[in-house]
């Protein structure tokens, strides 16, 4: 499978071609559209016989982290989007903040989702380049802040937007800004981080693909990461962080949008 134009091999039975339509919206860089291919080389990656789509997604994640890492690119927990003209954004927070929602908002005001979930990020270049398809909403807090979008009470809490909002970039992205959201009825603010709670956030956000807890199959996904590995992420991290800051926004997913657009469109007019 290609992911943003690197080849990762997997060798997998059956079963992953029949969930293929499933997983490919969460891997990032992955084009949902294509099919899987067969590739006449050695596998990067086997999966286990008869695993399930949730562990084949997750230890296909675990080692396309990886497979960027090697070539100086970032995989964060991370809604990116972008407007034409004016370069892409990227919303950091943990589950629950209000990633989305701030999202959603800025869908809004004419931008457009990157990347869904996890972000594919060139930390030498703060380009972005995709990422994940899935654009998921929980939909009790979207009916909430946003009931225009008619999103019905249904036995599923969350909805995938993405076929609809979701938008690719054949070429990098240059980030304008990031930010740490944080939706709730507190008062409106935005402002700039220090450095050293932007590494520790970007540590945490890039580490994402890697902390996750599998279903069945006898693997820690951690381990995968090495300790030249783990220097080599935290290279990339002090470099980001060297050269962007990281702001935090506090407030209403229409006020965190109106200021991280603001911000945007300062920190582009400074390019």
């Amino acid at each position: 499978m290609a992911s943003a134009g690197r080849l990762l091999r997997v060798a997998a039975d059956d079963g992953l071609a029949v969930s293929w339509p499933r997983i490919a919206p969460h891997l990032p860089g992955v084009h949902p559209d294509l099919p899987l291919e067969p590739v006449d080389a050695q596998a990067d990656l086997s999966l286990p016989y008869g695993l399930g789509p949730g562990d084949s997604r997750r230890l296909i994640n675990a080692h396309l982290h990886m497979l960027h890492l090697g070539h100086g690119t970032l995989c964060p927990h991370a809604v990116a989007l972008h407007k034409d003209g004016q370069g892409a954004v990227l919303l950091l927070g943990g589950h629950g903040a209000g990633k989305t929602l701030a999202a959603i908002a800025m869908v809004a005001r004419g931008w457009r989702v990157l990347a869904g979930d996890v972000a594919l990020l060139d930390a030498e270049e703060t380009t972005v380049h995709g990422g994940t398809a899935a654009f998921l909403v929980r939909r009790r807090p979207a009916r909430r802040w946003f009931p225009e979008l008619g999103l019905v009470p249904s036995g599923t809490e969350k909805v995938d937007l993405g076929p609809w909002w979701a938008s690719r970039s054949e070429e990098p992205v240059p980030v304008l800004a990031a930010v740490s959201v944080q939706v709730g009825e507190t008062v409106e603010a935005l402002e700039e981080i220090d450095e050293h709670t932007a590494r520790t956030l970007w540590l945490r956000a890039s580490g994402h693909l890697l902390d996750r807890v599998l279903d069945g199959a006898d693997a820690v996904l951690r381990l995968l990461e090495d300790g030249p590995a783990a220097r080599r992420r935290m290279e990339l991290i002090r470099t980001l962080t060297a050269r962007m800051p990281v702001h935090t926004a506090l407030g209403s997913p229409a006020g965190i949008a109106e200021r991280i657009e603001h911000l945007a469109t300062r920190r582009g007019a400074m390019a």
